[in-house]
């Protein structure tokens, strides 16, 4: 595929999750829940997910940001659902690098789905914090520790 071709499939993805965005809205019952806010622009958002037996059985967000702010907390929502803690947190540590710009595993490609798209962040270091918002939001939600763990 060519690279202008890449580029606009990219953009596309990123666009449909930010405006059409998935498991945004508020969990009732859930179990687990994080709210982080990125002072630099003023995105913020509450991760909540619902877990049971270390399994991430339900997650969702609510919150207001830029669009890759938002369509990356979509997009980490349809990664991490399903997912027992320990590997959601695996794969929000591979997130987390791919944007900074490391090289990661095909495995992990395939695992972060829709959110491998946001590869292209690692261009444009000011939206490095956009990016990971909603991931650093899961992570502590499930892990207080791990929020803190994620570089800035």
């Amino acid at each position: 595929m060519a690279l202008s071709n890449l580029s606009h499939l990219y953009r596309e993805v990123i666009l449909d999750h930010a405006q059409h965005p998935h498991h945004h809205y508020a969990l009732d019952n859930a179990t687990h829940h994080m709210e982080l806010l990125n002072p630099t622009c003023g995105d913020a958002i509450i991760v909540q997910m619902v877990v049971k037996d270390q399994v991430i059985e339900e997650v969702a967000y609510t919150g207001h940001g830029c669009s890759i702010s938002m369509a990356s907390a979509s997009m980490m929502t349809e990664a991490i659902k399903g997912l027992t803690i320990d590997k959601a947190l695996k794969l929000i540590d591979v997130f987390n690098r791919l944007v900074k710009g490391e090289i990661i595993d095909e495995q992990w490609e395939i695992a972060l789905k829709d959110a491998y798209f946001l590869e292209g962040v690692k261009q444009f270091p000011a939206r490095y914090k956009c990016a990971v918002l909603a991931w650093k939001a899961a992570a502590g939600a499930v892990d207080p520790q791990k929020e803190s763990d994620l570089d800035d």
